[in-house]
């Protein structure tokens, strides 16, 4: 092949034969109780779709590229940023299963979801908007190689993920780096899972690396031996022995997923077309490996019509980070940051790849004494050495020139009864640097582990730190019918000054909007803290307490709170960021840059506290930090909206900067929960009227628009006391459509309250707060405002319904 050395990336339209989806559903949606994929089916406060059309129609997408010399790849960010087409140029085949419809069936969350592709799944699994428009972007780098990025504010728990995607001139791979932000201040779970299909047939097999010997279901409800299950698995007999790593013995549909491995691969291989695609990331953050078909039966048959219509079956290849199963969540901290890497690659002619690297992999197989060493590497390596060793002594070595276009086979005899585990092979570069190493496992004890099993009810665990693990554990996991406070509440029971229950209990209430009530519980856990020592080993219940108070209005209190927390560094940035926040409000810049400065120092890449920092430096006079803060942080993250709106305001200050607002505008794709979401960043800094200004760029024009922004708009003019402007906005917000409107964030709280004392005459703020209230299972204080809202409006549909739903399933009557 020919090289031109490059990478292109564009944009284009394309066309694509689409099946329809219906309307949305207007109203919210309380699936309490709903279990979907081991977790919670929670989906407030998505809307929720239950149509599919049964006609296509050509739908044109907005696709972005990447090509270099080796593959080809297609990105929609108007259906989650996901990849919808990766090519193998050398091969001249697609060694993603490309689906050539969209096709949606109702397997998502909220929906519609479609097969093929990579998809990927976060927070939780299948992602929420996994059929939703997200934020896109184009870098081009300084060694020629080009990232596609893509990012969204997840709405469900105001987290941000972002992946770029990135092509190099001269590699077979694509690069995937991806970057998880908590925005909030609260610890929140999460899990991550790369979700691509490959095309199958009877030839398919899974490649899971050679330390893998059994097999997790979901939840670690049910094991299995593998490759070679022997035993019942999904309710089939594989008593005979049978290999499930092969698509064409699995009848049924089946998950697995691997159970502990040291290696960094995983894969399939078509044994037929000799082309395969490979997974590779570290093992220590990416220990998630896992199959799932819909079966090859008449069942899995049936499911890959309503999926596609000419391309056949598929299987997933799902790959998770900080997880290794569904539902498997990691723990995030309040503003922390995640970052990780996976390459996607194609691969042929190996078979079943015993190790592999991004640079290159290997197949050792053993076939009576020959044994064959087969390899490929991802790019051109003209003067590689091959070697082979045996009890550390090379017995073979060989030069060779190694590329994608030109993979690598060699053969050769062992003595009769050698023991493959003495051996290592390895491959170098000509400059020395090992690109992939193996040496054969030695037998190994391959007990099964047990399956996982149920939860205890609370009355029947023995002991408190058991009750608190287990109520942790329910709330990590997000347990659909268990709830977390029945077992903190019950060790309180029993130990009413418990550190860790009363802390669990109060940030239970901390995180659903009930301020007061979480307060108590942070003071209980801090007096047992400090019995003894005032200065407690973890600042956890004075950060939570700073909180509290905080959202209450009480910011003096919070600061002590907060500025105690900070003396236990786990807590510090997170406590100095929100003292620089506090401090700003009340106007004293310069103490709030020092305090933003230490956040910094814990949390260097925390976009919230960069976004803070360049504010002050603006308000401070000092431009030309600013400006270079401003831009170092849109290096790191270039879709800091904050920092994007504080360059705008720096270069508007000698004149409109119209290119920089251009920019903003089309990079936030006119996203309300975006704008909502940015404009709290300023008000949590007391900066209402920079909130107000960033929040207004939303409506300009606009005559329809989500009730969410008049309200915050007059929650922002209230505390600037304007109160005939917050007036105003409470009556425009009155007046819009109820359609949708699901309010979720945890300042939604105080701007619905607040929204109800200016103007209480509104039917719809009470309306809005009822249901953010029972979607956070605060179901009196749902009753209380939904009943408030019917006695200003009566002839309002939707609150009857929602009292009727609360009445009937909390209250057991019809109301």
């Amino acid at each position: 092949m020919e090289s031109n050395r490059i990478v292109k990336v564009w944009e284009e339209d394309v066309i694509i034969p689409t099946y329809g989806i219906g309307e949305p559903e207007k109203n919210p949606i309380f699936l309490e109780k709903r279990v979907y994929q081991g977790s919670s089916g929670v989906v407030y406060p998505h809307p929720v779709i239950e149509k599919i059309l049964d006609e296509k129609t050509d739908k044109t997408y907005h696709a972005l590229y990447l090509e270099n010399d080796y593959l080809k790849i297609m990105i929609l960010p108007e259906l989650g940023g996901r990849v919808q087409m990766a090519y193998d140029k050398v091969k001249q085949r697609h060694f993603i299963y490309y689906n050539q419809v969209i096709k949606p069936a109702l397997v998502g969350l909220a929906g519609p979801w479609i097969s093929g592709g990579i998809e990927f799944n976060w927070p939780q699994h299948h992602r929420p908007s996994t059929f939703d428009p997200v934020d896109f972007s184009i870098e081009e780098h300084a060694d020629g190689s080009k990232t596609v990025w893509v990012s969204e504010v997840e709405r469900m728990f105001n987290t941000k993920g972002m992946a770029g995607f990135r092509l190099y001139p001269d590699k077979a791979y694509l690069e995937i780096n991806a970057r998880l932000y908590n925005r909030t201040p609260f610890p929140q779970t999460f899990l991550w899972w790369a979700n691509p299909a490959v095309k199958v047939n009877d030839h398919y097999q899974s490649i899971f690396p050679p330390d893998v010997h059994a097999v997790f279901d979901h939840g670690k409800r049910d094991v299995s031996e593998f490759p070679i299950a022997r035993g019942t698995y999904y309710k089939v007999d594989y008593s005979a022995g049978v290999d499930i790593s092969r698509y064409k013995n699995i009848p049924v549909p089946t998950s697995y997923m691997a159970i502990r491995s040291n290696y960094d691969f995983m894969g399939g291989y078509e044994h037929d077309s000799k082309g395969g695609l490979l997974h590779i990331a570290n093992h220590h953050v990416s220990p998630g490996k896992k199959q799932w078909t819909w079966g090859n039966g008449e069942f899995g048959q049936a499911w890959d019509r309503n999926l596609t219509d000419e391309d056949g079956p598929y299987i997933e290849l799902m790959t998770g980070v900080f997880t290794d199963n569904q539902p498997d969540f990691s723990w995030i901290q309040p503003f922390e940051e995640r970052t990780f890497t996976q390459y996607f690659m194609p691969y042929a002619e190996l078979g079943a790849v015993k190790n592999a690297t991004r640079e290159a992999m290997v197949n050792f197989e053993k076939d009576g004494n020959n044994v064959s060493i087969k390899l490929y590497t991802t790019a051109a390596y003209p003067d590689a050495t091959a070697t082979l060793l045996c009890n550390g002594q090379t017995v073979w070595s060989q030069q060779i020139a190694i590329s994608p276009e030109q993979p690598f086979t060699h053969t050769f005899m062992l003595k009769e009864n050698a023991e493959l585990h003495k051996f290592t092979f390895r491959l170098h570069s000509g400059d020395g640097k090992q690109l992939v190493a193996y040496t054969p496992e030695m037998a190994v004890d391959k007990t099964v582990p047990q399956p996982a099993v149920a939860a205890k009810h609370p009355e029947a665990i023995t002991s408190i730190e058991q009750l608190y693990l287990t109520g942790l554990h329910i709330e990590q996991y997000r347990h659909a019918t268990y709830s977390a406070t029945d077992y903190y509440r019950e060790a309180l029971k029993r130990e009413p000054t418990d550190v860790r229950c009363n802390n669990a209990m109060g940030l239970w209430y901390l995180k659903r909007g009930q301020f007061a009530k979480a307060e108590p519980y942070f003071r209980q856990a801090i007096k047992t803290l400090t019995e003894r020592n005032p200065n407690p080993y973890d600042g956890e219940s004075y950060y939570n307490l700073g909180w509290a108070l905080k959202l209450q209005g009480k910011t003096n209190e919070a600061f002590d709170a907060l500025y105690k927390a900070a003396w236990n560094a786990a807590w510090q940035d997170a406590a100095y960021l929100n003292l620089a926040r506090i401090a700003t409000g009340k106007g004293a810049y310069e103490e709030a840059l020092d305090l933003v400065n230490k956040a910094l120092v814990r949390n260097y890449h925390s976009h919230v506290a960069r976004h803070l920092k360049g504010t002050l430096l603006r308000k401070l006079g000092r431009s030309e930090e600013a400006d270079a803060l401003i831009e170092e942080s849109l290096a790191i993250d270039r879709f800091n909206f904050g920092c994007l709106y504080e360059r705008y305001l720096l270069r508007s200050a000698a004149g409109k900067d119209v290119a920089t607002l251009h920019q903003l505008k089309k990079l936030m794709r006119d996203q309300v929960h975006t704008y909502i979401a940015y404009a709290f960043d300023y008000a949590n800094a007391g900066l209402y009227e920079e909130a107000s200004d960033l929040l207004s760029l939303f409506t300009d024009g606009k005559k329809d628009v989500y009730p969410m922004v008049y309200y915050s708009l007059a929650y922002f003019a209230h505390q600037l006391n304007k109160h005939d402007r917050a007036l105003e906005f409470c009556k425009l917000a009155s007046a819009m459509r109820p359609d949708f409107c699901f309010p979720n964030r945890i300042e939604d709280v105080n701007v619905l309250q607040t929204a109800i004392a200016i103007y209480p005459a509104d039917a719809r703020a009470p309306f809005y707060l009822g249901n953010y209230w029972y979607a956070h299972r605060q179901y009196d204080e749902a009753l209380v405002s939904w009943e408030l809202s019917r006695s200003l409006d009566a002839k309002f549909a939707t609150v009857h319904r929602n009292l009727a739903l609360a009445y009937h399933n909390k209250q057991q009557h019809a109301g």
